[in-house]
């Protein structure tokens, strides 16, 4: 072989060799790794001026991209009313249409002995699935059994602040140094903010309320495509009938 030709398959080689140790390094990021349960309590200022603990708990794992947390599988927030002894839970699960939990808790408050709790969708998917509200809030209710979903009409006018850790909560808990993060400490991490819908509870539609480059999307037989997409119907159609024929062998 002639030295030129022995340089360059030399060349070729090592390239192979960077390729397949990228490959193995990314296929590695997206594995299981990196799961956490992160348990805290937080200071919650009221409208009223009263203060309430609530236990909040958020666990991540499954997949994940490289040099990314693993998404958020389970959250739930608990709490006592005051002058009451009834505890209150309140539950996001992970769902097979989103691959990891729905909401980003905002504000919790209590108004005449009734719960009610301010969320945002968790991420595009999760707008859409949740009708694209506008202003972008999903809101609850809680009726002394269950919770039940409303209007942003229906949350009284005196709701007004955020009062929960609203940005990445187990991550700044994990580094807050304390199990329990008062209501000043709260309101300090929450002026940092930059997003309207964030600092106050909007009461009035706004521009790109799911975000920019939100699109309307629709979940169809297993993925989130455009509500006018033909193709990717079709495409989900093949796969379905393909799918259904294998299962009837």
């Amino acid at each position: 072989m002639k030295p030129n030709n022995l340089w360059i398959t030399k060349i070729a080689e090592f390239g192979l060799l960077l390729l397949f140790t990228f490959t193995i390094t990314a296929c590695a990021g997206v594995s299981n790794y990196g799961d956490t349960n992160t348990n805290w309590k937080e200071e919650v200022a009221l409208h009223n001026g009263q203060t309430i603990i609530v236990k909040r708990t958020v666990k991540r794992g499954g997949r994940r991209e490289p040099a990314q947390a693993p998404n958020a599988i389970y959250e739930s927030l608990t709490f006592t009313p005051p002058n009451s002894h009834q505890t209150v839970l309140w539950e996001d699960k992970k769902t097979e249409d989103m691959g990891n939990t729905n909401f980003r808790p905002l504000l919790l408050d209590i108004v005449d002995s009734t719960p009610y709790l301010v969320t945002n969708a968790s991420g595009c998917l999760s707008y859409n699935k949740w009708g694209r509200p506008n202003p972008p809030y999903v809101i609850f209710k809680y009726d002394s059994k269950a919770w039940q979903r409303i209007t942003i009409q229906e949350l009284p006018a005196q709701l007004t602040t955020p009062n929960l850790i609203v940005n990445s909560a187990d991550t700044v808990a994990a580094k807050a140094g304390s199990n329990l993060i008062t209501a000043s400490t709260i309101k300090n991490i929450n002026s940092d903010l930059i997003h309207k819908e964030y600092k106050t509870i909007l009461r009035e539609p706004v521009e790109n309320a799911g975000g920019r480059g939100c699109p309307e999307m629709v979940f169809y037989k297993g993925a989130w495509i455009g509500p006018g997409d033909s193709i990717g119907k079709r495409m989900m159609d093949s796969r379905d009938k393909k799918l259904n024929k294998g299962d009837s062998k």
